[in-house]
């Protein structure tokens, strides 16, 4: 999407289906305050920073995001020694296909997570593996606010899980930390001025 207007259409569109400012953020790879501007449809005012990333050049074919996951593989093996993670963990919808490729790379126990938009606990699915006792890697695509990240490290270990590093295609943080553990990104996108 080249310009606010495209941007603002495709919002409005995915509103319309029912879907929160927060499920639009990450569809958009947009932070919420930002969706919530555009929605606002003020888009003379006063404008907020924000990056839009968009990975779907990787996405469309499974070759290009296993090479992707390679890298993030690489990164864990690297950041966590051997006996210090047990499973991996993909946040939904961009996260699963990284860490079920990553899973099958590094022989770990996939785990499956949904964040609640409106900020209640998330729901881990019963058709992967448990949480409880295990030392997590958590996978994303893209870390915007770091929200989602907090309440998902929040509710693993709220499930008796210990998240051992968070790795990312892409962040827009400027902390390489989230509650106490490493935050790790292939590319880092910073504003500038």
């Amino acid at each position: 999407m080249k310009s606010l207007e495209e941007l603002y259409s495709r919002a409005m569109e995915l509103k319309n289906k029912g879907m929160s400012d927060k499920e639009i953020s990450t569809e958009l790879h947009l932070s919420v305050n930002t969706i919530t501007w555009l929605l606002s449809k003020d888009l003379k005012g006063s404008r907020i920073s924000d990056t839009k990333i968009g990975w779907r050049s990787i996405g469309v074919f499974g070759n290009r995001i296993e090479k992707i996951a390679e890298i993030m593989s690489d990164i864990v093996t690297e950041e966590v020694p051997d006996d210090e993670f047990t499973s991996i963990m993909g946040i939904t919808i961009n996260g699963i296909p990284y860490a079920t490729m990553m899973s099958d790379l590094l022989d770990r126990e996939l785990i499956v997570y949904r964040p609640h938009p409106s900020r209640k606990e998330g729901l881990f699915s019963s058709n992967f593996a448990g949480v409880s006792g295990k030392k997590i890697v958590i996978v994303d695509d893209v870390i915007s606010t770091g929200e989602t990240m907090k309440r998902t490290i929040d509710d693993v270990r709220n499930k008796g899980g210990e998240v051992s590093l968070c790795v990312v295609l892409v962040s827009k943080l400027s902390t390489d930390e989230i509650n106490g553990v490493r935050v790790r990104s292939l590319i880092r996108a910073t504003m500038v001025g």
